[in-house]
């Protein structure tokens, strides 16, 4: 019990960072809990059979070269995982009524994120005891919540534009870019040092989901005149 709350920790604070910084118009509790939850299970079910179906596309040998790594964090884990992620945005929260502002992009994403990502970290938390559990409460989930709040602006800024298609993708390319680079470093720990590649791109993606949040704050259509 005491590990399967150290996982889902990091991963409410999270939930309710986001839900605080929704100011102006709050998202109905059971539409979040639902998303949540198609976020934990439904994006599992898809990520793991594009990883059966990927095996077959780009099969990788036990001893992967750096050419080798870098296809394995942006064509197989980055792009598979944050693809499922987009696709429950894309048709289940972002068609919602609910779905009425731009920041509500971030929102929804970061819902369907953190639900991937409670599933994952329990799984790797059961498994590795409290120390994984520590580490990950400040790498692994809130990477997953940068990668949804980047995707999440470009998503939210799409439903109100007449370039939907290209405002969706462009939200889906960046979480992949940022999580596969992420992704990378972290696999070639083979070479001295390069894990640090992974914080730096962690920490940019930190600054940049920040200014992603204030900018939807500061368009939101529901802000009172005058704030």
């Amino acid at each position: 019990m005491k590990l399967l709350l150290l996982a889902i920790a990091p991963v409410i604070v999270i939930i309710l960072y986001i839900y605080i910084k929704d100011r102006y118009e709050k998202e109905p509790k059971k539409l979040l809990l639902y998303t949540f939850l198609l976020g934990a299970f439904i994006s599992i079910i898809i990520s793991t059979i594009l990883y059966v179906f990927s095996g077959y596309v780009l099969p990788l040998p036990d001893n992967y070269s750096v050419w080798q790594q870098f296809i394995k964090a942006f064509f197989v884990v980055a792009l598979i995982e944050e693809f499922s992620k987009y696709v429950i945005v894309r048709y289940y929260a972002q068609p919602k009524e609910a779905f009425n502002e731009p920041f509500d992009g971030i929102v929804y994403a970061v819902m369907v994120s953190m639900g991937f990502a409670a599933i994952e970290n329990i799984m790797y938390v059961t498994n590795g005891g409290i120390q994984v559990a520590l580490v990950r409460a400040f790498t692994a989930v809130p990477a997953h919540a940068t990668f949804a709040i980047l995707m999440g602006y470009f998503m939210g800024k799409a439903k109100f534009s007449e370039n939907k298609i290209v405002l969706n993708l462009m939200g889906l390319g960046l979480a992949v870019l940022f999580h596969g680079t992420y992704d990378f470093f972290l696999f070639i720990d083979f070479v001295p040092g390069i894990w640090i590649g992974a914080f730096v791109s962690l920490i940019v993606g930190i600054i940049l989901s920040r200014h992603a949040i204030r900018k939807h704050q500061e368009r939101s259509y529901f802000k009172p005149q005058g704030h």
